[in-house]
């Protein structure tokens, strides 16, 4: 028992090693495996009109990176006419400060020049500090886009070679029947496939309601804020709350009461509200049952391997663990750790009420078998004969 748990957690910790030392590898192909789950129905619905699966193939890329750089665009234009606006944010910023250095005199007793002495040194212990943030993230970003110019690649050939792959996992796995990895591998497909469809539709149901509260309270920009937001569900639990702190800001600068920026707070605090208890548990389904403590826990997790692309990854990968380990009997109480207490425990009651069933029913044959039982007659007794 001892040498079976020491051995399992030695693979555990290589696992985690592998994962973190060839992180520029393994994220480009886990993106590029998600991204070809996500174009499989394009794919098949050209192959099925009659297309080449090649042709397929490259107008469902086309199609995807066509939309990618419409949305890149789009982003773009916003950013440049926020840029047009940067003087008037910087006049009304410098009167807030001129205020705030006043009222910090007048209430604190606390002279101009020592708020501001005191204001330079933390900022340049800010910007020291930042630094080195910086460059670290710009080496890593350089890394990671020239191993993500391989994307599109990968995705051809994930695409192209998907019966090769499943022809694979069924000579790699041989103690399973073919039928049940069949099973397992379209469960899989399904939890990815219906996670990455309804996060597209989430995205613009949130980006349109956060949208929609912006434009109410008067903030600059609210379309580009309300959708920036929405796209940063990307980012579980923790991404509209970092999206919402930029048209806060904003409405502090060029607005004329720090209401408005509470406003925006609280708008965005209810869309978040209704998006994780009503948007995304309606559109999403229960495939993707996985409960908030085992998401937070796999974000952070995800988040310290792998960074932003790990807080992007937790999640989808999280429920891919969760499928297999609800197939393996021996990894099934973990899986129903990860899973929604009430959708497992709805599951749990359902299989009691079938099995129950069963053996009522099974109960029930012996009885039935024997009332329905032919009588036997008296060995000497004769049919009578019909009447003509």
């Amino acid at each position: 028992m001892y040498l079976k748990l020491a051995s399992s957690l030695v693979a555990l910790i290589a696992t985690v090693y592998i994962l973190y030392i060839l992180r520029e590898t393994i994220i480009p192909l886990a993106f590029s495996i998600l991204l070809a789950i996500l174009l499989h129905p394009v794919c098949a619905w050209l192959e099925v009109r009659r297309v080449p699966r090649v042709g397929a193939i490259l107008l469902s890329i086309l199609a995807l990176f066509t939309v990618i750089v419409i949305l890149v665009y789009v982003v773009s234009m916003q950013i440049g006419s926020f840029a047009e606006e940067l003087p008037r944010i910087t006049e009304k910023a410098e009167a807030i400060l001129d205020q705030t250095l006043t009222m910090g005199e007048r209430y604190l007793n606390i002279s101009r020049t020592q708020q501001v002495s005191e204001a330079k040194k933390y900022l340049i212990n800010a910007l020291s500090e930042g630094r080195a943030v910086l460059l670290n993230t710009l080496v890593t970003t350089t890394g990671a886009i020239s191993t993500f110019v391989l994307i599109p690649l990968y995705i051809f050939f994930f695409l192209l070679y998907r019966d090769f792959f499943r022809m694979f996992v069924h000579k790699a796995i041989r103690n399973v029947p073919n039928e049940e990895l069949n099973v397992l591998l379209k469960k899989i497909y399904e939890v990815i496939q219906s996670y990455l469809s309804g996060l597209f539709l989430v995205i613009l149901i949130v980006g349109v309601l956060n949208s929609i509260g912006l434009l109410i309270l008067g903030v600059p920009h609210a379309i580009f804020f309300g959708f920036l937001a929405g796209f940063l569900i990307l980012i579980p639990y923790i991404g509209i709350l970092i999206g919402s702190i930029l048209p806060a800001l904003l409405s502090i600068v060029t607005m004329d009461s720090p209401w408005y920026a509470l406003g925006v707070i609280g708008v965005m605090s209810f869309v978040q509200f209704l998006e994780g208890n009503f948007i995304t548990p309606h559109i999403v389904g229960s495939k993707v049952s996985v409960n908030p403590l085992a998401a937070i826990v796999a974000l952070f997790l995800g988040g310290q391997l792998w960074g932003l692309s790990g807080l992007i990854l937790a999640l989808p990968v999280t429920a891919i663990l969760k499928v297999i380990m609800d197939t393996i009997p021996s990894l099934e109480p973990y899986g129903f750790l990860l899973g929604e207490p009430v959708h497992e425990v709805a599951e749990e009651k359902a299989d009691m009420a079938r099995n129950q069933a069963v053996v009522k029913e099974f109960k029930k044959k012996p009885y039935r078998r024997h009332r329905n039982r032919p009588k036997k007659r008296p060995e000497g007794d004769v049919p009578p004969a019909p009447a003509v």
